[in-house]
């Protein structure tokens, strides 16, 4: 449920930066089931307010509205059938604006929805099913209470 607000406490307020973004992630990182997090320690999460024009064309997206989120490198069910040597570490991308996009139309906590696109993304790389992803969400939504 969103917060209700007086008038007055719109007037200070910005929309989150690349910063908050990455504050938001790690919080939302740090409330997942133990077992989940320590499989993607060495997972890089880097927030971008866009996707590159290179992911665009390669994902066939027509507007750069249409990513929330990126899952790129290795998949644990890949992993073996890939040498280690001159791989680059497994990154997960935010992208800033199309989420605050999806926010602006959606009722939806910010936190909930870099949650869901975090544990989505992340579910990429360890090939989890929908149900499973929704079961560590909800996890993640009981830490928070």
């Amino acid at each position: 449920m969103i917060e209700k607000r007086a008038v007055s406490d719109w007037q200070t307020i910005a929309a989150p930066s690349l910063e908050d973004f990455e504050r938001m992630a790690a919080s939302a990182l740090a409330r997942l089931p133990d077992t989940f997090r320590a499989l993607c320690r060495n997972v890089v999460i880097q927030v971008d307010d866009f996707p590159t024009e290179e992911v665009l064309d390669e994902m066939g997206a027509e507007s750069p509205f249409e990513l929330l989120g990126l899952f790129a490198g290795v998949g644990l069910a890949q992993d073996a059938a890939v040498a280690e040597t001159g791989r680059l570490p497994n990154h997960v991308y935010l992208y800033r604006r199309p989420i605050l996009d999806y926010w602006a139309e959606h009722e939806e906590a910010l936190g909930a929805l870099i949650t869901h696109v975090l544990v989505h993304e992340i579910g990429h790389h360890f090939g989890m099913s929908d149900e499973d992803m929704e079961r560590i969400e909800a996890l993640a939504d009981r830490a928070d209470h």
